[in-house]
């Protein structure tokens, strides 16, 4: 399989959020992307984007994503954060997923991060099996805490 990996560009994102949509609903949360094509350009593509992201393409079409941003670590410093590492369903398997983490590891190395780091959903067993595999390790005594929009309101307004 022929495929190019290449850094994303401004017209790419209305496939890239294509694939979040999808992955929303692999991941049984299909109604949860409330981002636009226009938000991913403007916090993408500014003067200060506060992503990056790879895209895997074949023949034209945009059939992989990975999603990374800079992360603070006080314990190591200036870490990389993987968002989200999508393939579309049809092209699992072929070694899309693991080119897009190749090229992650490959762009925290060339930063100079002590740290690459991401969250996986429990029940997603062949990513954990690959991120095993791959050296990574699996933080099970830590929680993933998360407040959204109406919970930061609720507390902000109540304190």
């Amino acid at each position: 399989m022929n495929y190019v990996i290449r850094d994303a560009k401004q017209e790419d994102m209305a496939q890239v959020l294509g694939l979040i949509q999808e992955l929303a609903i692999f991941e049984k949360e299909p109604d949860a992307v409330e981002i636009t094509v226009e938000e991913l350009i403007r916090e993408g593509f500014g003067d200060h984007p506060l992503f990056h992201c790879f895209v895997a393409e074949v023949k034209d079409e945009i059939v992989g994503i990975a999603l990374v941003y800079y992360r603070f670590s006080t314990w190591q410093g200036r870490s990389i954060h993987l968002e989200d590492l999508i393939v579309k369903e049809s092209m699992r398997g072929t070694g899309l997923g693991k080119a897009l983490y190749k090229e992650v590891l490959k762009y925290a190395k060339s930063k100079g991060v002590r740290r690459v780091e991401w969250v996986v959903l429990d029940w997603n067993t062949p990513a954990i099996d690959f991120y095993e595999k791959s050296g990574a390790k699996l933080l099970k005594d830590w929680y993933l805490v998360q407040m959204d929009q109406d919970g930061v309101n609720k507390f902000v307004s109540e304190s």
